[in-house]
Protein backbone atom coordinates (compact mmCIF):
# COMPACT_ATOMS: atom_id res chain seq x y z
CA UNK A 1 0.00 0.00 0.00
CA UNK A 2 1.35 3.20 -1.43
CA UNK A 3 2.21 6.17 1.53
CA UNK A 4 0.85 9.51 0.41
CA UNK A 5 0.65 12.99 1.53
CA UNK A 6 -2.80 15.04 1.82
CA UNK A 7 -1.80 16.50 -2.22
CA UNK A 8 -1.15 12.78 -3.49
CA UNK A 9 -4.01 11.35 -2.02
CA UNK A 10 -6.46 14.05 -3.03
CA UNK A 11 -5.11 14.00 -6.48
CA UNK A 12 -5.72 10.01 -6.42
CA UNK A 13 -9.33 10.81 -5.42
CA UNK A 14 -9.70 12.91 -8.32
CA UNK A 15 -8.12 10.95 -11.10
CA UNK A 16 -10.05 7.71 -9.59
CA UNK A 17 -13.36 9.03 -9.80
CA UNK A 18 -12.89 10.73 -12.99
CA UNK A 19 -11.99 7.71 -15.01
CA UNK A 20 -15.31 6.27 -13.72
CA UNK A 21 -17.60 9.28 -14.45
CA UNK A 22 -17.15 11.01 -16.90
CA UNK A 23 -19.23 13.87 -15.98
CA UNK A 24 -16.95 14.98 -13.39
CA UNK A 25 -15.07 18.01 -14.75
CA UNK A 26 -12.31 20.08 -12.55
CA UNK A 27 -12.32 24.38 -13.42
CA UNK A 28 -10.70 26.62 -11.58
CA UNK A 29 -7.82 28.98 -11.78
CA UNK A 30 -4.31 27.65 -12.90
CA UNK A 31 -5.96 24.04 -12.15
CA UNK A 32 -4.72 22.93 -15.78
CA UNK A 33 -1.55 23.84 -17.40
CA UNK A 34 0.32 24.15 -14.14
CA UNK A 35 -2.17 21.80 -11.66
CA UNK A 36 -2.99 24.28 -8.97
CA UNK A 37 -1.33 26.59 -6.63
CA UNK A 38 -0.05 23.50 -4.61
CA UNK A 39 -0.26 20.80 -7.16
CA UNK A 40 -3.50 19.06 -6.33
CA UNK A 41 -4.48 18.70 -9.68
CA UNK A 42 -1.29 18.05 -11.66
CA UNK A 43 -1.55 15.73 -13.88
CA UNK A 44 -5.46 15.82 -14.66
CA UNK A 45 -4.91 18.37 -17.68
CA UNK A 46 -2.86 15.40 -19.26
CA UNK A 47 -4.74 12.59 -18.67
CA UNK A 48 -8.58 13.57 -19.33
CA UNK A 49 -7.73 16.81 -21.51
CA UNK A 50 -8.96 20.58 -21.37
CA UNK A 51 -12.46 19.99 -22.06
CA UNK A 52 -12.59 18.42 -18.27
CA UNK A 53 -10.00 20.24 -16.94
CA UNK A 54 -10.48 23.82 -17.33
CA UNK A 55 -8.05 26.62 -16.63
CA UNK A 56 -10.50 29.92 -15.66
CA UNK A 57 -10.28 33.07 -15.30
CA UNK A 58 -9.22 35.04 -12.37
CA UNK A 59 -13.05 35.26 -11.17
CA UNK A 60 -14.02 33.64 -8.21
CA UNK A 61 -17.90 34.55 -8.53
CA UNK A 62 -17.40 33.30 -12.60
CA UNK A 63 -16.23 29.94 -11.23
CA UNK A 64 -18.23 29.36 -8.52
CA UNK A 65 -21.26 30.51 -10.85
CA UNK A 66 -20.90 28.71 -14.02
CA UNK A 67 -19.94 25.24 -11.65
CA UNK A 68 -23.85 26.03 -10.45
CA UNK A 69 -25.14 26.22 -13.85
CA UNK A 70 -23.11 23.54 -15.01
CA UNK A 71 -24.53 21.28 -11.83
CA UNK A 72 -27.71 21.87 -12.13
CA UNK A 73 -27.35 20.53 -16.18
CA UNK A 74 -26.02 17.10 -15.38
CA UNK A 75 -22.39 17.40 -14.95
CA UNK A 76 -20.42 17.07 -11.27
CA UNK A 77 -18.11 19.96 -11.15
CA UNK A 78 -15.29 20.38 -8.57
CA UNK A 79 -14.07 23.62 -8.26
CA UNK A 80 -11.05 25.14 -6.85
CA UNK A 81 -10.38 28.18 -5.40
CA UNK A 82 -6.91 29.14 -4.85
CA UNK A 83 -6.89 29.95 -1.11
CA UNK A 84 -10.21 30.16 1.13
CA UNK A 85 -9.45 33.78 2.07
CA UNK A 86 -10.46 34.42 -1.96
CA UNK A 87 -13.80 32.42 -1.44
CA UNK A 88 -16.05 35.75 -0.45
CA UNK A 89 -15.99 36.97 -3.88
CA UNK A 90 -18.02 33.54 -4.63
CA UNK A 91 -19.55 33.63 -1.43
CA UNK A 92 -23.21 35.38 -2.69
CA UNK A 93 -23.26 32.41 -5.29
CA UNK A 94 -22.56 30.06 -3.30
CA UNK A 95 -25.05 31.20 -0.30
CA UNK A 96 -27.96 32.75 -2.15
CA UNK A 97 -27.63 29.97 -5.35
CA UNK A 98 -25.85 26.47 -4.71
CA UNK A 99 -27.48 26.38 -1.16
CA UNK A 100 -31.03 26.80 -1.95
CA UNK A 101 -31.83 25.55 -5.12
CA UNK A 102 -32.74 22.38 -3.96
CA UNK A 103 -35.54 24.27 -1.43
CA UNK A 104 -36.40 26.99 -4.13
CA UNK A 105 -36.86 24.36 -6.98
CA UNK A 106 -38.99 21.89 -4.04
CA UNK A 107 -36.23 19.22 -5.24
CA UNK A 108 -36.71 19.43 -8.89
CA UNK A 109 -32.77 20.32 -8.92
CA UNK A 110 -29.82 19.42 -7.24
CA UNK A 111 -26.23 20.90 -7.31
CA UNK A 112 -23.84 18.08 -7.05
CA UNK A 113 -20.89 20.57 -7.13
CA UNK A 114 -17.76 20.57 -4.77
CA UNK A 115 -16.18 23.77 -3.96
CA UNK A 116 -12.12 22.37 -2.92
CA UNK A 117 -9.94 25.31 -1.31
CA UNK A 118 -6.57 25.24 0.27
CA UNK A 119 -7.83 25.90 4.09
CA UNK A 120 -5.99 27.71 7.69
CA UNK A 121 -2.86 28.98 8.18
CA UNK A 122 1.04 27.59 9.76
CA UNK A 123 2.29 28.41 6.46
CA UNK A 124 3.98 31.91 6.94
CA UNK A 125 1.58 33.39 4.11
CA UNK A 126 0.13 36.45 2.59
CA UNK A 127 -2.75 38.17 4.08
CA UNK A 128 -5.98 36.34 2.47
CA UNK A 129 -3.83 33.13 2.91
CA UNK A 130 -4.48 31.95 6.01
CA UNK A 131 -8.10 32.49 6.57
CA UNK A 132 -10.27 29.71 8.81
CA UNK A 133 -13.78 30.77 7.39
CA UNK A 134 -15.42 27.59 8.37
CA UNK A 135 -18.13 29.18 10.39
CA UNK A 136 -19.68 31.13 7.56
CA UNK A 137 -20.48 28.15 5.18
CA UNK A 138 -21.60 25.85 8.74
CA UNK A 139 -24.01 28.61 9.02
CA UNK A 140 -25.73 28.11 5.84
CA UNK A 141 -28.78 25.82 5.13
CA UNK A 142 -28.10 23.39 2.20
CA UNK A 143 -24.35 23.34 2.50
CA UNK A 144 -22.14 20.61 3.99
CA UNK A 145 -18.45 21.63 5.48
CA UNK A 146 -16.05 18.73 5.55
CA UNK A 147 -12.28 19.28 6.94
CA UNK A 148 -10.08 16.28 6.55
CA UNK A 149 -6.80 15.94 8.95
CA UNK A 150 -4.91 12.95 7.36
CA UNK A 151 -4.37 11.35 3.86
CA UNK A 152 -6.81 8.75 4.22
CA UNK A 153 -9.51 11.14 5.15
CA UNK A 154 -8.54 13.03 2.58
CA UNK A 155 -9.18 10.42 -0.22
CA UNK A 156 -12.21 8.61 1.52
CA UNK A 157 -14.05 11.75 2.16
CA UNK A 158 -13.53 13.64 -1.36
CA UNK A 159 -14.95 10.91 -3.00
CA UNK A 160 -18.15 11.34 -1.05
CA UNK A 161 -18.31 14.59 -1.48
CA UNK A 162 -18.07 14.15 -5.39
CA UNK A 163 -21.10 11.37 -5.73
CA UNK A 164 -23.10 13.77 -3.22
CA UNK A 165 -26.34 15.52 -4.98
CA UNK A 166 -25.89 18.88 -2.75
CA UNK A 167 -23.02 20.84 -3.11
CA UNK A 168 -19.97 20.55 -0.47
CA UNK A 169 -17.07 22.71 0.73
CA UNK A 170 -14.47 20.62 0.95
CA UNK A 171 -11.41 22.90 3.06
CA UNK A 172 -7.82 21.09 2.94
CA UNK A 173 -5.64 22.38 5.61
CA UNK A 174 -2.58 23.51 3.59
CA UNK A 175 0.00 23.20 7.02
CA UNK A 176 -0.65 19.62 6.57
CA UNK A 177 -0.56 19.48 2.94
CA UNK A 178 3.03 17.51 2.50
CA UNK A 179 3.35 17.29 6.16
CA UNK A 180 1.70 13.66 7.06
CA UNK A 181 2.21 10.73 4.76
CA UNK A 182 -0.13 7.86 5.57
CA UNK A 183 -0.91 4.38 4.03
CA UNK A 184 -3.49 5.06 1.67
CA UNK A 185 -5.37 2.35 -0.34
CA UNK A 186 -4.94 2.71 -4.19
CA UNK A 187 -8.21 0.96 -4.56
CA UNK A 188 -11.78 2.90 -4.09
CA UNK A 189 -13.02 3.50 -0.86
CA UNK A 190 -15.16 6.70 0.47
CA UNK A 191 -15.79 7.82 4.44
CA UNK A 192 -19.40 8.82 5.06
CA UNK A 193 -19.99 12.65 5.18
CA UNK A 194 -21.35 13.20 8.84
CA UNK A 195 -19.35 10.74 10.91
CA UNK A 196 -16.43 12.30 13.33
CA UNK A 197 -13.72 9.40 14.11
CA UNK A 198 -12.43 9.14 17.76
CA UNK A 199 -8.20 9.09 17.32
CA UNK A 200 -7.48 8.32 20.42
CA UNK A 201 -9.82 6.89 23.06
CA UNK A 202 -9.79 8.27 26.52
CA UNK A 203 -11.85 8.79 29.99
CA UNK A 204 -10.93 11.71 31.62
CA UNK A 205 -11.44 14.41 29.52
CA UNK A 206 -13.23 14.76 25.80
CA UNK A 207 -10.58 17.02 23.28
CA UNK A 208 -13.00 18.10 19.97
CA UNK A 209 -10.85 19.55 17.25
CA UNK A 210 -10.57 19.28 13.32
CA UNK A 211 -8.35 20.16 10.24
CA UNK A 212 -4.66 20.32 11.53
CA UNK A 213 -5.30 20.88 14.94
CA UNK A 214 -5.97 17.04 15.40
CA UNK A 215 -1.64 16.74 15.30
CA UNK A 216 -1.26 19.40 17.42
CA UNK A 217 -3.46 17.43 19.90
CA UNK A 218 -2.30 14.49 19.76
CA UNK A 219 1.31 15.85 20.65
CA UNK A 220 0.17 18.13 23.58
CA UNK A 221 -1.55 14.93 25.08
CA UNK A 222 1.16 12.63 24.36
CA UNK A 223 3.02 13.01 28.03
CA UNK A 224 -0.02 14.00 30.19
CA UNK A 225 -0.94 11.62 32.69
CA UNK A 226 -4.83 12.67 32.26
CA UNK A 227 -6.47 9.86 29.74
CA UNK A 228 -7.73 12.16 27.11
CA UNK A 229 -10.22 11.09 24.23
CA UNK A 230 -9.71 12.98 20.52
CA UNK A 231 -12.32 13.30 18.74
CA UNK A 232 -11.64 14.25 14.58
CA UNK A 233 -15.10 15.93 13.93
CA UNK A 234 -13.77 15.45 9.85
CA UNK A 235 -17.31 17.03 8.92
CA UNK A 236 -18.59 20.12 9.91
CA UNK A 237 -21.94 20.15 9.01
CA UNK A 238 -23.52 17.76 9.31
CA UNK A 239 -22.15 17.46 12.71
CA UNK A 240 -21.70 14.00 14.45
CA UNK A 241 -23.79 15.13 17.35
CA UNK A 242 -24.14 11.74 18.52
CA UNK A 243 -20.17 10.94 18.67
CA UNK A 244 -19.64 14.04 20.74
CA UNK A 245 -22.51 13.84 23.66
CA UNK A 246 -21.78 9.96 24.15
CA UNK A 247 -17.99 10.82 24.70
CA UNK A 248 -18.66 13.76 26.61
CA UNK A 249 -21.57 11.45 28.65
CA UNK A 250 -18.54 9.12 29.56
CA UNK A 251 -15.74 11.96 30.79
CA UNK A 252 -17.71 14.84 31.76
CA UNK A 253 -14.96 17.09 31.11
CA UNK A 254 -14.85 19.13 27.70
CA UNK A 255 -11.36 20.97 25.38
CA UNK A 256 -12.62 22.11 22.11
CA UNK A 257 -9.74 23.60 19.97
CA UNK A 258 -9.83 25.23 16.52
CA UNK A 259 -8.04 28.25 14.77
CA UNK A 260 -10.82 29.93 13.89
CA UNK A 261 -11.80 33.20 16.03
CA UNK A 262 -13.46 32.17 19.68
CA UNK A 263 -16.44 34.61 18.52
CA UNK A 264 -19.42 32.83 16.74
CA UNK A 265 -16.96 29.86 15.85
CA UNK A 266 -18.10 25.94 15.95
CA UNK A 267 -16.60 25.58 19.38
CA UNK A 268 -19.64 28.11 20.59
CA UNK A 269 -22.10 25.76 18.36
CA UNK A 270 -20.62 22.66 20.37
CA UNK A 271 -20.70 24.25 23.85
CA UNK A 272 -24.36 25.06 23.41
CA UNK A 273 -25.11 21.31 22.03
CA UNK A 274 -23.10 19.88 24.71
CA UNK A 275 -24.97 22.15 27.58
CA UNK A 276 -28.81 20.88 25.98
CA UNK A 277 -28.11 17.27 25.75
CA UNK A 278 -25.24 16.78 28.24
CA UNK A 279 -25.65 19.17 30.74
CA UNK A 280 -25.46 17.08 33.86
CA UNK A 281 -22.63 14.97 32.94
CA UNK A 282 -20.62 18.01 32.75
CA UNK A 283 -18.46 18.13 35.41
CA UNK A 284 -16.22 21.57 34.71
CA UNK A 285 -16.97 24.24 32.42
CA UNK A 286 -16.30 23.67 28.64
CA UNK A 287 -12.79 25.24 27.80
CA UNK A 288 -11.99 26.23 24.52
CA UNK A 289 -8.93 26.94 22.93
CA UNK A 290 -9.17 28.99 19.26
CA UNK A 291 -7.43 32.03 17.44
CA UNK A 292 -8.41 35.35 18.98
CA UNK A 293 -11.03 37.51 17.86
CA UNK A 294 -8.24 39.98 15.37
CA UNK A 295 -7.31 39.19 11.74
CA UNK A 296 -4.74 36.59 11.31
CA UNK A 297 -0.87 38.44 12.02
CA UNK A 298 1.17 38.86 9.22
CA UNK A 299 3.84 35.38 8.82
CA UNK A 300 6.48 36.93 11.65
CA UNK A 301 3.77 36.68 14.75
CA UNK A 302 1.40 34.40 13.07
CA UNK A 303 2.87 31.46 15.82
CA UNK A 304 1.25 33.53 18.75
CA UNK A 305 -2.00 33.06 16.98
CA UNK A 306 -2.53 29.59 16.65
CA UNK A 307 -3.41 26.94 19.16
CA UNK A 308 -0.29 25.34 20.47
CA UNK A 309 0.50 22.22 22.62
CA UNK A 310 0.98 24.49 25.83
CA UNK A 311 -2.26 26.41 25.69
CA UNK A 312 -4.31 22.94 25.27
CA UNK A 313 -2.26 21.73 27.69
CA UNK A 314 -3.01 24.45 29.92
CA UNK A 315 -7.04 24.04 28.81
CA UNK A 316 -6.66 20.34 29.86
CA UNK A 317 -5.44 21.44 33.07
CA UNK A 318 -7.89 23.57 33.70
CA UNK A 319 -10.96 21.11 33.69
CA UNK A 320 -9.24 18.74 35.25
CA UNK A 321 -8.51 20.95 37.98
CA UNK A 322 -11.48 22.55 38.56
Amino acid sequence: MPKLNMVEAINLALKQEMSKDKSIIVLGEDVGIDGGVFRVTEGLLKKFSKSRVIDTPLSESGIVGVSIGLAINGLKPVAEIQFEGFMLPAFDQIVTHAARLRNRSRGRFTVPLVIRSPYGGGIKALEHHSEAPETYYVHSPGLKVVIPSTPYDAKGLLISAIRDPDPVIFFEPKKIYRAIKQEVPEKEYSIEIGKANIVQEGTDVTLITYGSLVRTSLRAVENLKESVEIIDLRTLSPLDVDLIINSVSKTGKVVIVHEAPKTLGLSAEISALINEKALLSLQAPIERVTGFDITIPLPKTEHYYFPDEKRIQMAIKKVMEF
